[in-house]
């Protein structure tokens, strides 16, 4: 808490030196917005080891849900119901059943904007276990672990260097760009992610390292913090928008691996990027995008290295109704009279 509260007087110190105004944002919140999407969010992770000479990395999948959201937009208010409208998005039988559970909350204020991001996936398989077991083969390839899940808590602040890149027009839902926007921004991040598979080894025991002992780890994560600093964009061309932001820079990591019931910790630096993407079309009633979000974490003991990917891919349609204007006072006398 305390490493917002320094840099949220960081940011409001920097808008007194920074300072650029346009107007090039059109807002529709006065107009009723609806809009559905469907979407997917994977949640990967690799591990990365020279396990023997021919395999150096382990790849794990889940088999996420697609998700169908509908939503409406009024004003202040605004409210999405979310539900999955597949079992899987992969083959049950070679990646098995994933279950998942997330939570999000993000809030725009003038240069500022929050998010709370907060997932739950159980459920993985190692894809290509044939590869290093010969009792999988090419009809039933991967190592299917259900108790092996991940977790990701994340709170996120971005300031950005000017008045006109609002979410709301780079989300393109309840507003858009009208002209050409471009700032550069700060992004302070506190994040708490990792993998646990309950007390058994996240590593199949047939690549367990016995001269490195984190191979045979049941657990690994970090509970990290940074500014990272980044560049964003807007235009609006003839009615097609594109936007978005790219940015990267190193956090402070308290990073952890439990072995054997012992929970082993220490303190370091890790690199993070931040990528976020809207394009398509939008009009005065109509909108057609597709919105793309990237976000890496990572974690390392020397040899070994642990990367999570956490994506997220959405298709969003929808149509702003403007409100029902109020009759002329004149039609309205004329009535009267008549």
């Amino acid at each position: 808490m305390r490493f917002f509260v320094l840099f949220f007087s960081l940011v409001l110190s920097m808008g007194g030196i920074w300072s650029q105004k346009t107007f090039n944002i059109v807002d529709f919140k006065d107009q009723h917005v609806l809009y559905t999407d469907i979407g997917i969010s994977p949640a990967p992770f690799n591990l990365n080891y020279p396990f023997t000479s021919e395999i150096r990395s382990l790849k794990y999948k889940n088999n996420f849900k697609p998700i169908l959201g509908l939503a409406y937009a009024y004003k202040w208010f605004s409210l999405r119901l979310a539900f999955p409208v597949l079992p899987g998005f992969r083959n049950e039988a070679r990646f098995g059943r994933t279950q998942q559970f997330s939570l999000g909350f993000d809030y725009n204020f003038k240069r500022l904007y929050t998010d709370f991001d907060f997932r739950i996936n159980k459920g993985y398989a190692i894809k290509n276990a044939l590869n290093y077991d010969s009792a999988f083969t090419d009809a039933n390839p991967n190592d299917i672990m259900p108790n092996l899940g991940s977790l990701n808590l994340s709170v996120n602040l971005w300031y950005f260097n000017h008045d006109d890149f609002k979410m709301n027009a780079l989300q393109g839902k309840r507003a858009h760009f009208n002209g050409e926007v471009h700032t550069w921004y700060l992004k302070g991040t506190l994040n708490f992610f990792g993998i646990t598979n309950d007390k058994n080894s996240i590593i199949p025991d047939a690549l367990v390292d016995v001269n490195h002992s984190k191979t045979g780890s049941s657990a690994f994560s970090s509970l990290d913090f940074g500014v990272i600093p980044g560049y964003a964009y807007a235009n609006r061309i003839n009615r097609w928008q594109f936007s978005g932001w790219v940015g990267i820079g190193p956090v402070i990591q308290s990073k952890f691996f439990v072995l054997s019931d012992n929970l082993n910790g220490f303190l370091g630096l890790a690199p993070r990027y931040d990528i976020r993407f809207v394009g398509g079309y939008s009009s005065d009633q109509r909108f057609l995008l597709l919105a793309a979000h990237f976000d890496n974490k990572s974690i390392r003991f020397q040899n070994l290295r642990y990367d999570q990917y956490f994506y997220t891919l959405r298709l969003v349609a929808g149509v702003r109704i403007p409100p029902k204007k109020d009759p002329p006072a004149n039609h309205q006398k004329r009535s009267k009279a008549s």
